[in-house]
């Protein structure tokens, strides 16, 4: 296989890539202002709008199309200065869901190639699409005017389904020709780590050169661990969100969906209950997020699910967070779980241990980038309960243990930075400009050499 490249490592060589002047960001399925957490807003969607803000920053400006949700948008939002959001109105304002958008894809090309004709010509220089849907409509607009395409994919059906929660559905088989489609198109792909970039080349065929790991990062300054007294501060955190400020607390934040699998860490709950009884009558697991995907076909199932097992009254349920509610749930917690099946990368690892708080993660995909086994946290192979129980007797009660750990974590935090990761896209974008240019000019000049894609 050949070897792979990073943005960041290529960006700092001295090769003067150009930058673009203005980007087209397309996002169908999700936009940046929804609140994460919640319905197909997370991950994502932060990663959309951090970039964007710090792009902006860097003077390149950014117009992220994204599909009108609700009457009450205008059609243009300005999120931060060069940032804007385009709403295009694609289908019915709600009732959709994300697997009955392929058939609005039209329409909302359609909304995306009009905004563009009423620009002067060449007003864009690049896009960047997200998600499979994105990058089929940036497929058509990239060949109508004329730039390069960058596509991020951030979950790929193929590694979806091969980890399938149980119970769960897979992903439909139109889903994964659309990507292999973008694959083969995008003129390059950013990968969040090295074991998504590796998926890339061997499950779907993908050209080496063309895909470049960026790692996406994390805001430093909101999320942080408070200076002075800890135990002050998790005190406070507590109060503030209304949790028992004596005991444990393991915090879950994310998406309500068996991909994410909350119900591992309930299931393990109750398997520590039988091993260790005392221990679970200080715990308090929070399970912050809303339903999601599949989630929705039952959405009271986790509570259900805790009520069966007999571990009710040990779980507290919150919605989405919000502004500083957020950072204060993480510094809350003593150790932050994420059991999910499958994450490309996994920003809620990151941001606990950035406000230093250990995290318990499965050994899954990007998790094994965001958290660093023995030294942030804690990677635990498999989503057996009794393993999961296992640890959490192992570390709650190992204060020192996982002091040692929040040290770590924000010792491996620091090493991300959303900074960090738009250095690296540029630098993929300039690649991707560079190129396009040149096979412009082998075209205009005959030379197959030069017009050769890649």
């Amino acid at each position: 296989m050949a070897e792979l490249h990073t943005g960041v490592g290529r960006q700092r060589g001295a090769l003067p890539w150009p930058r673009p002047r203005r980007i087209a960001t397309i996002s169908v399925h999700t936009s940046p202002l929804h609140q994460p957490g919640t319905g197909d807003a997370g991950g994502m969607n932060v990663y959309i709008l951090e970039v964007a803000r710090r792009l902006a920053e860097a003077d390149v400006e950014v117009e992220i199309f994204t599909r009108a949700t609700s009457g009450d948008l205008p059609p243009v939002v300005e999120m931060a200065p060069g940032v804007h959001v385009r709403h295009v109105t694609a289908g019915p304002l709600e009732g959709l869901t994300k697997e009955e958008l392929p058939g609005q894809l039209c329409a909302f090309t359609a909304g995306v190639l009009r905004a563009e004709a009423a620009r002067p010509p060449g007003h864009y220089d690049l896009i960047h699409s997200h998600y499979w849907l994105s990058g089929q409509v940036g497929w058509l607009a990239k060949e109508r005017w004329g730039v390069p395409l960058v596509h991020t994919a951030h979950t790929l059906a193929k590694v979806k389904n091969a980890q399938l929660a149980a119970g769960d559905r897979p992903e439909p088989k139109a889903r994964v020709i659309g990507e292999e489609q973008v694959v083969a198109e995008a003129d390059r792909l950013v990968a969040n780590t090295r074991v998504e970039a590796r998926d890339l080349i061997a499950r779907y065929d993908a050209e080496p050169d063309r895909v470049a790991v960026v790692e996406p990062g994390v805001d430093l300054d909101r999320f942080r661990p408070v200076a002075g007294d800890r135990d002050a501060a998790v005190h406070t955190a507590r109060r503030r969100l209304g949790l028992p400020t004596t005991g444990y607390v393991v915090a879950f934040v994310g998406r309500i969906q068996p991909l994410k699998a909350p119900d591992v860490l309930i299931r393990a709950v109750a398997a520590l209950r039988e091993r260790e009884p005392a221990l679970v009558d200080e715990l308090t697991v929070v399970i912050c997020g809303g339903p999601s995907g599949s989630g929705l076909d039952r959405p009271t199932a986790l509570i259900e699910l805790a009520g069966a097992l007999g571990v009710a009254d040990r779980v507290r349920f919150l919605p989405p967070q919000t502004g500083d509610d957020l950072p204060a749930l993480y510094r809350a917690a003593d150790l932050v779980a994420v059991p999910s099946y499958n994450e490309s990368f996994g920003l809620v690892a990151l941001e606990a241990q950035a406000c230093g708080t250990p995290v318990l993660a499965a050994a899954v995909g990007g998790l094994v980038t965001a958290v660093r086994d023995g030294v942030s946290g804690v990677l635990i192979d498999g989503h057996h309960p009794v393993d999961w129980a296992r640890t959490l007797a192992r570390l709650l009660p190992d204060r020192l243990r996982r002091a040692t750990l929040g040290q770590g974590a924000q010792q491996h935090a620091r090493n991300f930075s959303w900074h960090r990761t738009v250095s690296g896209l540029l630098a993929v974008y300039g690649e991707a400009i560079t190129e396009h240019r040149a096979r412009l000019a082998g075209q205009l000049s005959g030379d197959p050499a030069l017009s050769c894609s890649w």
